[in-house]
């Protein structure tokens, strides 16, 4: 089958080489010049796990092309669709729609014959129901359909979430458009991945209401970790134990410094936003929200009473920047919080990420990037653990001892064993858990 894909960020690049590698003709349409260029260069713009090889392979086979005009594309495209960013609008919380409706614009004035129009960027309940009255509007002879098709992919797994899903969810009542979407995934048949299809509206829900779950699940074993501390237990242990109940699940029960990323910041504010316009509030996910960033905020306190409540003039190094490892992505990790609160209390920071330094430093600029762990660590008079990376989780304790100025560290993301690196001579603080653990 023809798609064109309208967006080459995260979701539209990795779906698109992903369809591409089942078989598809795929093209990524684009407005940036430059990124599309950078592209025909093999050059990403973003960091994804084995995502520059899966696109060299299939523009080499001749099933992928990236273009900054979609003219062609369209008018060809069996399947048109959108995933462009649909970001928290500045002041309200609302998902921002202006760039999903201009594609929607776009697309209307080029589509030839029976076109299947698919909404993969994250929307509001009713985005579908307004895409096609604009397409309607601009084109009253147009054949088409409107589908809702969510997006499911974890940022440093995406290609393997795409290939392998848990499953696909595609809202339409067209039997056309079922036909087309079962064709475009008939792929994943062999693995036998569960295709649900529902109405339209039910799923935009879906994947609000997903993402609501997951980040309710992270502030709920957050909370957990605040009373594990109060109480002496170990909250490791708690989310293993209540993890092991497959009602529940052991999946998102890790306790750290508070959610961030391009998913669930913006989704669940925007949940919050849609159900309060439609008189019908979400007060699981509004507290969600509260806690969530209240959270953030407090992280770097605990770095501050691990000296003793004095920064002033202190070295912090800072172990990973972006909201997760495997990605480059910096947008609401909580290093946007604590670095700042940091340099608040008069800290110095070094900080080094194996992936997210360039982005980082657009961000938070007052800091000084290292080349390495070792090199963040010499001189500072506490190593802060932000990003659990999978170079931090064996570091050579010895030597990170030797370069500090003092035997701090600061693991908030509890990759390490309180046992272990007190027998090392550390003052050690991590998330929930009791020394000696």
């Amino acid at each position: 089958m023809r798609v064109a894909m309208i967006g080459t960020g995260y979701v539209g690049l990795v779906s698109g080489a992903c369809f591409a590698d089942f078989g598809h003709v795929v093209t990524c349409v684009d407005k940036d010049q430059v990124k599309i260029d950078r592209l025909h260069q093999n050059i990403m713009p973003i960091y994804e796990p084995g995502l520059d090889d899966l696109v060299a392979s299939n523009v080499k086979d001749g099933r992928l092309f990236f273009a900054t005009d979609g003219s062609e594309a369209i008018r060809h495209a069996d399947a048109v669709f959108i995933a462009v960013g649909t970001p928290s609008r500045r002041g309200d919380g609302h998902a921002d729609l202006s760039y999903v409706y201009a594609a929607a614009e776009e697309i209307a004035d080029l589509i030839e014959g029976f076109t299947v129009i698919v909404t993969k960027s994250t929307v509001p309940v009713g985005t579908g129901d307004e895409i096609e009255r604009i397409i309607r509007a601009r084109r009253p002879d147009a054949d088409f359909a409107v589908v809702s098709n969510p997006e499911f992919l974890r940022e440093g797994a995406a290609i393997d979430d795409f290939k392998r899903p848990d499953r696909v969810v595609v809202g339409t009542d067209s039997e056309r458009a079922r036909l087309v979407m079962s064709e475009l995934y008939r792929p994943l048949n062999l693995n036998e991945t569960p295709v649900v299809f529902t109405g339209r509206r039910t799923s935009e829900l879906i994947k609000y209401a997903a993402n609501a779950f997951l980040a309710m699940k992270i502030t709920f074993i957050n909370e957990m970790a605040d009373l594990c501390e109060a109480v002496g237990a170990d909250v490791q242990q708690v989310a293993k134990g209540i993890g092991l109940d497959n009602r529940i699940g052991s999946k998102f029960l890790h306790a750290g410094p508070g959610y961030g990323g391009s998913c669930f910041p913006k989704d669940t504010l925007a949940l919050v936003r849609t159900a309060t316009d439609f008189g019908s509030p979400v007060r699981l996910i509004e507290t969600t929200v509260a806690v969530n960033d209240a959270r953030k905020k407090a992280m770097a306190e605990r770095v501050s009473q691990a000296l003793d409540h004095d920064l002033q003039g202190k070295t912090i190094a800072v172990l990973g920047l972006t909201f997760k490892p495997n990605t480059d992505d910096m947008r609401d990790a909580p290093s946007l919080d604590v670095v700042p609160a940091l340099l608040a209390k008069g800290a110095t920071v070094k900080a080094f990420d194996p992936e997210g330094m360039k982005e980082a430093a657009q961000l938070l600029p007052d800091i000084i990037y290292c080349d390495g762990p070792y090199q963040a660590v010499e001189q500072a008079d506490a190593v802060v653990i932000l990003t659990e990376w999978d170079q931090f989780r064996a570091l050579d304790l010895d030597r990170i001892k030797a370069l500090l100025q003092q035997p701090v560290m600061v693991d908030l993301r509890n990759i390490y064993k309180p046992a272990a690196l007190e027998a090392k001579g550390f003052r050690y603080v991590s998330i929930g858990r009791p020394a000696s653990a």
